[in-house]
């Protein structure tokens, strides 16, 4: 039986205390929001600087780029659902021995078939396998590009062929590769080609790029620490809220929720239990009134997959239709509107819903303080919800 209820306003009062956003608890670092968030998703690299500038104060470009290329103790990783994520390292083993080798599972034999399907080979797990050692061997020595890996390795550069009619297409196979190997944990994306904007990967086998490298946890334990740490940012939410997350089966979230003993507490909207952790059970505080700006894909948001307690009526305009969410204005806990940058780089909040004179003058104070970090570098992300768009033509105009 759940042990007590837990109303939409304390869990947006968990949201800004757990994730960073209310001022008084805003982090001390770049790893220590990193690890507070449990992830970071990556797919958009300005989304990693830009989560991070939410939730820590005086945060500079240097201290993330550092945290990523240098000391590397923030990790570019696959796992759950095939997305990219920056790992704190120690949570690194956990990802490997579940959320990752589950992808690894998926990708590898799709990619075997292909190959054999292409003409590429007559036996596509043995190619994998022996190109992949190739490759590895190679980052064992240095780092590249993936244009330096098809010409140090000639036999990656082909292709696959994948869908049918006015969908065909050919694939090249030598990201597909990188990205399985990846999820299997035998490399890495070490520095970036590029500016931290954009995505240009280089690569290193992960013996090479890693101080030291844990082994990886079972599937059981990793499972177990994801949801440990996911409770802990997230909590409550549901098994449909984690199974969504991890990108994993039922029977692996309520294994987990097994093992950490997690507690049942009702919540508004759903007869469904959520969970907690049982040495968090406590009622938390609401915190003084707090705005932030967060970037697209940004963690909080794309935290559960019941998001009526902080979206609102805001669902169409806030994410895609492939469920990315866009750039988000909050306030106290609550979607409200948008954010863009203008020609000059500025900027701009684009309200969904009227606020207070005090809330619009915080964001408008907060979207100038953002404009002066970015310092004139203008954000083109890959995905743009409908609000975005909307904001887009309003200031165009």
């Amino acid at each position: 039986m759940p042990v007590r209820r837990v109303d939409d306003d304390e869990r947006r009062s968990r949201l800004a205390v757990r994730q960073g956003l209310a001022v008084e608890s805003r982090f001390g670092d770049e790893v220590a929001a990193t690890r507070g968030m449990t992830v970071l998703h990556a797919t958009e690299p300005a989304s990693v600087h830009l989560a991070l500038w939410a939730r820590v104060a005086g945060l500079s470009f240097g201290a993330v780029e550092e945290a990523l290329y240098g000391s590397r103790t923030l990790v570019k990783q696959t796992a759950m659902r095939q997305t990219l994520f920056v790992f704190p390292l120690d949570l690194l083993p956990a990802a490997w021995g579940s959320a990752s080798a589950r992808v690894a599972r998926t990708l590898g034999p799709r990619l075997a078939t292909d190959l054999v399907a292409s003409g590429v080979t007559h036996d596509g797990a043995s190619w994998l396998e022996r190109v992949g050692d190739a490759v590895v061997e190679l980052l064992e020595t240095r780092e590249v590009s993936g244009a330096e890996l098809r010409e140090l390795v000639p036999e990656v550069d082909v292709k696959v062929d994948r869908g049918a009619g006015k969908w065909a297409a050919a694939t090249p196979v030598a990201p597909q590769l990188l990205w399985l190997l990846n999820a299997q944990g035998r490399v890495l994306r070490a520095s970036n080609g590029g500016h931290w904007r954009l995505s240009k990967p280089r690569w290193r086998a992960t013996s090479a790029w890693l101080p030291t490298v844990p082994e990886p946890q079972s599937e059981r334990e990793g499972y177990a620490e994801l949801v440990r740490r996911w409770l802990r940012t997230f909590g409550p939410g549901t098994e449909a809220d984690l199974r969504w997350w991890l990108g994993g089966t039922l029977t692996a979230v309520r294994a987990a929720l097994l093992d950490v003993e997690a507690v049942p507490v009702s919540m508004d909207g759903t007869d469904r239990p959520g969970w907690l952790l049982p040495e968090d059970v406590e009622p938390v505080a609401r915190p003084a009134e707090w705005v932030a700006l967060l970037p697209t894909l940004d963690p909080t948001v794309m935290g559960w997959h019941g998001r009526d307690f902080y979206l609102g009526p805001h669902r169409a305009m806030t994410f895609d239709s492939a469920g990315n969410a866009g750039t988000t204005a909050w306030w106290d806990g609550r979607i409200v509107g948008t954010w863009v940058q203008d020609q000059t780089g500025a900027v701009r909040v684009h309200l969904l819903e009227e606020v207070p004179a005090r809330v619009r003058q915080a964001l408008d104070s907060h979207a100038e303080q953002l404009t002066a970090w970015l310092d004139g570098v203008i954000v083109n992300g890959v995905y743009a919800s409908a609000a975005m768009q909307e904001a887009r033509a309003a200031h165009e105009g």
